[in-house]
């Protein structure tokens, strides 16, 4: 899953793809570089953000979906926002899976997501983006996060989403510190005993500076190696901004462990 970021306060690539015309180009290099989906945002989700409004959001990505459908008719789009209307709005011109940091809590984000009947990725995430990272807290992360996960999937399926369409992100870094997010990533496993497929998004996330110490631009070593371990504890999808290096990666530790 490639990341576009339609945003001008994305804690990596904020500014760089708010014209529509770079983040096609964008898009279509991260396709060729291998690609499966493209996960296009139009309000940031990291920690301190400020929330902006549904025209907005809607005014930021539309043109990008429209763009990218004409130009490829086959790529899986993802729709990467928690407002049902951006997510209608999205859908209609040809967006077709649903990347919500909120698990379809908002009011009536369940009911467009059985309508239309694509995937779905369910995130977990303790607080909002302007204050999540203060001082979260758990008593144990990781049977917290799971028992999130068992409401908010009964909560799916009660409302007509099908099984098939559900993935789980454990939402590192999202009202985490890096003691909880080693915590979830050591036990990937157990998350996939939940039975559905797992999505992992650390791509030059915080966690990463801590543990090496680096800014944004020199974390690319580290998700890479993130990457590889959740790949070889069962992670399946994998949100990222570097997707040659992650593709290549990925393609020889498969072969290696086949």
């Amino acid at each position: 899953m490639g990341v576009i970021n339609v945003t001008p306060d994305s804690f990596s690539d904020g500014g760089k793809y708010l014209n529509t015309d770079k983040a096609l180009a964008h898009a279509m290099q991260l396709i060729e570089q291998g690609a499966h989906i493209i996960d296009i945002g139009g309000e940031s989700t990291r920690p301190g953000a400020s929330a902006v409004s549904v025209e907005e959001e809607i005014n930021r990505v539309v043109p990008v979906i429209q763009a990218l459908r004409m130009k490829n008719a086959k790529i899986t789009i993802s729709i990467d926002t928690s407002k049902p209307e951006v997510m209608q709005a999205a859908i209609q011109v040809g967006a077709n899976f649903i990347n919500d940091v909120n698990a379809l809590q908002a009011q009536g984000a369940l009911e467009v997501a059985a309508k239309y009947d694509i995937p779905v990725c369910l995130m977990h995430k303790q607080g909002q983006p302007k204050t999540m990272q203060n001082k979260p807290e758990y008593r144990d992360v990781l049977i917290e996060v799971m028992d999130f996960f068992e409401k908010k999937v009964d909560n799916c399926l009660s409302a007509g989403i099908k099984a098939k369409n559900i993935i789980l992100d454990p939402g590192i870094g999202f009202g985490k510190t890096l003691e909880h997010n080693l915590v979830l990533l050591k036990n990937i496993n157990k998350l996939k005993s939940l039975s559905y497929p797992i999505l992992i998004g650390v791509s030059r996330k915080t966690m990463i500076g801590e543990i090496l110490n680096a800014e944004v631009g020199d974390r690319l070593y580290g998700s890479l190696a993130i990457a590889q371990f959740a790949y070889t504890q069962g992670a399946q999808i994998f949100r990222v901004h570097d997707v040659k290096a992650t593709s290549d990666l990925l393609k020889v530790t498969k072969i290696l462990n086949s």
